[in-house]
């Protein structure tokens, strides 16, 4: 199978609301360089971007999974929702939740030589938010290579208000994510790659092999700073990160 027909398979897993088997088990020669080529498909038809995001930032879960580095995707406009917005669960396959930090950046940021020095001085703001994770692959069950084709799991997204990255020591904000007024999980700002502008910087980096980088207004998201939880019509899921805020979302 090619490129083009690996992604209109995701497409239509997105399109029909069923999960699918992996890609790998039609495609076993599917490495990591190809699972970009068919991120790039989607991402040229995803329609306006506003960002990226990361995957697989946790020293922990990448010795789990036998790898060395993270993982990048694309956020597109479409899948950006509002702060109060309800997130309708009948649009997406097996949705699942988890806190980031998230960058706002205030300039262009580019270069094989970025540093997390760079991401916090490029940045405007950073936020408290909720990635929604939606893996089109059966119970999750994915290689590395599959997640990156289908765009590190990407849902929808939500983001609060930014606060001056100044003064904050990323690696040691306290992260608490609740589920119906219930502590699921916690944990700290290292939990991304050390620090989540390192995870960044890495991003940006890996990005400027291929011509690319990050511009003015677009956020990232750092990556996934606990397990992601479940939900389903009814939950309410509460993203709280010390001195960047509270971020709330309900599900229909």
């Amino acid at each position: 199978m090619d490129t083009q027909q690996l992604a209109a398979r995701l497409s239509k897993a997105v399109a029909d609301r069923t999960a699918i088997d992996q890609l790998s088990d039609d495609a076993p020669d599917l490495d990591l360089a190809g699972g970009y080529a068919v991120q790039r498909v989607l991402r040229e038809e995803a329609g306006p971007l506003v960002g990226w995001k990361l995957g697989v930032t946790s020293r922990a879960k990448q010795a789990q999974v036998g790898v060395s580095a993270p993982v990048f995707g694309f956020l597109a406009g479409a899948n950006a929702l509002d702060l109060g917005e309800p997130l309708d669960t009948s649009q997406l396959i097996q949705p699942r939740c988890e806190p980031e930090i998230v960058f706002v950046l205030g300039r262009d940021l580019a270069g094989p030589h970025v540093t997390a020095a760079d991401v916090i001085s490029a940045s405007s703001g950073v936020a408290v938010g909720i990635e929604v994770l939606d893996s089109r692959f059966r119970d999750y069950r994915f290689t590395m290579a599959d997640v990156v084709a289908d765009n590190t799991s990407a849902g929808r997204f939500v983001v609060g208000t930014p606060v001056p990255p100044a003064s904050i020591d990323l690696r040691l904000v306290g992260v608490v994510l609740e589920k119906n007024g219930e502590v699921v999980a916690t944990a700290s700002g290292a939990a991304s790659l050390g620090h989540p502008a390192a995870a960044v910087a890495w991003m940006v980096r890996a990005m400027a092999a291929h011509g690319e980088g990050l511009k003015a207004g677009e956020v990232v998201l750092s990556g996934g700073l606990t397990a992601a939880v479940p939900v389903a019509p009814g939950d309410v899921v509460v993203a709280s990160i010390d001195r960047l805020g509270t971020v709330e979302l309900g599900c229909s």
